[in-house]
C-alpha cells in the first residue's frame, strides 16, 4: 500500500504536469520567492519534520523550535525524539549533542547549502545556483520547485510551500533520493530575536570535535 506521503508527492506531480500554460498567474513562484528573501530577516517558530527514504517509507519524525537571523545565522532545535542544537554564529556552525555530550564545530564558510536551515538563513545570493521550474497549487498552497544548476549540490530539488504569501512548508531532496518534509507553525517574521540565540558556548562538561574559529582580538 502506497504510503500516505507517496500520495502526496504523487499528486502534486500531477497537478504541476497538468497544468496548462497561463493557468495561474505568470511568475507568481518567482513572486513568492523573491518577496520572501528580500523582506524577510528573521523568523522563529516550530517545525516539524519528516525524512521518508527513496521506497517512500518515513524512517524518522522529529519536532523542535527554529530561530533565523538573515543571512547565515541560525538556532535550530529539535526536541523530539532527540535533544539536538544546531547553531550557525557566522564563523561556525555547533552541532551539539546532548545525548552523546558531544559538541561538533566546523567552518560555516563552504557549508550553508548543507541542510534545510542552513539555505533557509542565507542571502538570496545563496539561491542562486538553483534554477526556478515554475510553481503550482494544492490545497491554497503555492509551491515553489527550484532544482540546482551543479550536480554536486546537496540537494536534488528544493520547494517551498507559501500559504497566503506566508512560507508553512519546504521540501528537500537529496541524492540519496531522501526527501526532508518540514511543516512550519507559529511562525514570526522580522520579530526581534535575541543575539544569544545565535551563540554557542560549548558546557564545560562534553568534548568538542573540531577547532572553531576565532576572529583576531577576540577570546573563545
Amino acid at each position: 500500500m502506497k504510503s500516505n506521503f507517496k500520495q502526496f508527492v504523487l499528486k502534486l506531480s500531477i497537478i504541476f504536469w497538468a497544468l496548462p500554460i497561463g493557468a495561474q498567474e505568470p511568475d507568481i513562484g518567482e513572486k513568492l520567492i523573491k518577496e520572501f528573501l528580500g523582506n524577510v530577516e528573521t523568523i522563529s517558530g516550530r517545525f516539524e519534520q519528516q525524512l521518508v527514504d527513496a521506497e517512500d517509507n518515513v524512517i524518522e519524525k522529529s519536532s523542535g523550535t527554529l530561530d533565523i537571523m538573515r543571512p547565515a545565522k541560525f538556532r535550530w532545535r529539535y526536541s523530539e525524539p532527540y535533544q539536538q542544537i544546531l547553531v550557525a554564529d557566522g564563523l561556525n556552525i555547533w552541532i551539539y549533542d546532548a545525548d552523546l555530550e558531544q559538541v561538533t564545530v566546523r567552518p560555516q564558510l563552504g557549508t550553508l547549502d548543507s541542510s534545510p536551515a542552513a539555505l533557509l538563513s542565507g542571502s538570496a545570493s545563496e539561491l542562486e545556483g538553483f534554477e526556478y521550474v515554475g510553481s503550482f497549487v494544492d490545497r491554497e498552497t503555492v509551491w515553489v520547485v527550484l532544482r540546482p544548476d551543479d550536480p554536486q549540490s546537496s540537494f536534488s530539488k528544493v520547494e517551498f510551500g507559501f500559504t497566503d504569501g506566508v512560507l508553512t512548508r519546504m521540501l528537500f531532496g537529496d541524492n540519496l533520493g531522501q526527501t526532508t518534509l518540514i511543516a512550519l507553525f507559529d511562525i514570526k517574521f522580522n520579530q526581534p530575536i535575541d543575539p544569544g540565540l545565535v551563540e554557542f558556548v560549548p558546557p564545560n562538561t562534553v568534548d568538542v570535535v573540531g577547532e572553531p574559529i576565532i576572529l583576531p582580538g577576540t577570546s573563545d
